[in-house]
C-alpha cells in the first residue's frame, strides 16, 4: 500500500507558523512531507535546510532515465553549497514508472548509484499533487514528460527546466550557481 497520500500535508501559508524562507522553498506550500526511498528519514521539504532544492519527476523506464547519473553528479558537486536534489517518481507519462517503491529504490541504487533523496512514488497524478500544483502555478509550466526539473530558492523563485535539459547543461548549472551564490 502506498502511504504517500497519508504522509503529504498541505497547510495554508500563515496558519503553520513556518518562516517565509521555508514556505518559499515549496513555492508557497506550507508543508510537504517526503518519505525517502533513498536518502534518509521522512522530512518536510518546505523546512529543508537547503539554499536551493531541485525537484525532478523521475521514471525508471524513460529515455531520460540516464539523467539519474547527471542528477547524482549535481548532488555530489553542489550539496556542500546547499543544494538538495529530490527525485519524486511518477507514473504519469507513458506509464514509465510502474515499479513498486522497493523496485524503484533498487533500480536507482544499482544502475546509477543514487544517493540523493528519492521519495516514494507519487500516489496522485502530478497535476493533483499539492507541491506540483504550487510549482506549476509559480512557474507557469507543467511537466510535459518525465525528468522535468524545478529549481526552488528561498527567495520564492521557481525556475522550470524541460525534460530535455540535461543535469550538467550550462543552462541548469548557471541557474544553480546563481541560486547558490557561486
Amino acid at each position: 500500500m502506498n502511504t504517500l497520500p497519508h504522509l503529504l500535508t498541505l497547510a495554508v501559508l500563515g496558519l503553520t507558523g513556518i518562516s517565509s524562507h521555508a514556505a518559499n522553498l515549496c513555492a508557497g506550500a506550507g508543508s510537504y512531507v517526503v518519505q525517502p526511498l533513498i536518502g534518509g528519514k521522512p522530512f518536510d521539504l518546505c523546512k529543508a535546510n537547503a539554499k536551493a532544492v531541485l525537484v525532478v519527476n523521475t521514471a525508471s523506464q524513460c529515455g531520460f532515465t540516464p539523467q539519474y547519473e547527471g542528477l547524482e553528479k549535481l548532488h555530489q558537486q553542489y550539496k556542500a553549497k546547499g543544494l538538495m536534489v529530490v527525485g519524486l517518481p511518477a507514473n504519469d507519462f507513458g506509464q514509465q514508472e510502474s515499479g513498486s517503491n522497493q523496485q524503484i529504490a533498487e533500480f536507482c541504487k544499482i544502475n546509477y548509484g543514487v544517493s540523493f533523496t528519492v521519495g516514494e512514488k507519487l500516489g496522485t497524478p502530478i497535476g493533483k499533487d499539492p507541491l506540483y500544483q504550487k510549482l506549476i502555478a509559480a512557474s507557469g509550466q507543467a511537466p510535459g514528460w518525465n525528468f522535468h526539473k524545478y529549481l526552488l530558492t528561498p527567495d520564492g523563485k521557481v525556475q522550470s527546466f524541460a525534460s530535455a535539459v540535461q543535469p550538467q547543461s550550462k543552462q541548469l548549472t548557471q541557474a544553480l550557481d546563481a541560486a547558490l551564490g557561486k
